[in-house]
């Protein structure tokens, strides 16, 4: 059953990262990678959120298989982050890589711990 929670929540995470990422980027272009920045942020703020709830008891084991095994580790993504830097630092876009690594790392950490205080608002 873990295994159908995880594959439930990867087909609606990987299609919503596709989307949100085209949608992001036509509005913005290249080079740099803000859809995939958005969906990385969107998913540590979710996990973050679904972290605390589990820690509280207030987030079941299978919402969390659910959400934040299948759901989040299908939107969230380290290997296009990975291809997004390697791609700028190969068009010598340094500037744009180290401001990509450094949004990411900051934004993500900042949602995760956003998220979690939202959860202790909320349940704790």
């Amino acid at each position: 059953m873990t295994w159908l929670l995880v594959a439930l929540g990867a087909a609606v995470g990987a299609p919503l990262r596709y989307a949100t990422d085209q949608w992001i980027q036509r509005r913005h272009g290249r080079p740099f990678p803000w859809g995939i920045l958005a969906v990385n942020t969107a998913g540590s703020l979710l996990l973050g959120f679904l972290a605390a709830g589990v820690l509280l008891d207030a987030v079941p084991d299978g919402l969390w298989t659910l959400l934040g095994t299948g759901l989040c580790g299908a939107l969230t993504t380290y290997s296009t982050f990975s291809y997004d830097m390697m791609s700028l630092i190969e068009q010598r876009r340094g500037h744009h890589a180290l401001g990509y690594a450094t949004a990411s790392i900051a934004a993500g950490l900042a949602a995760a711990y956003a998220g979690a205080g939202l959860a202790w608002l909320l349940w704790g």
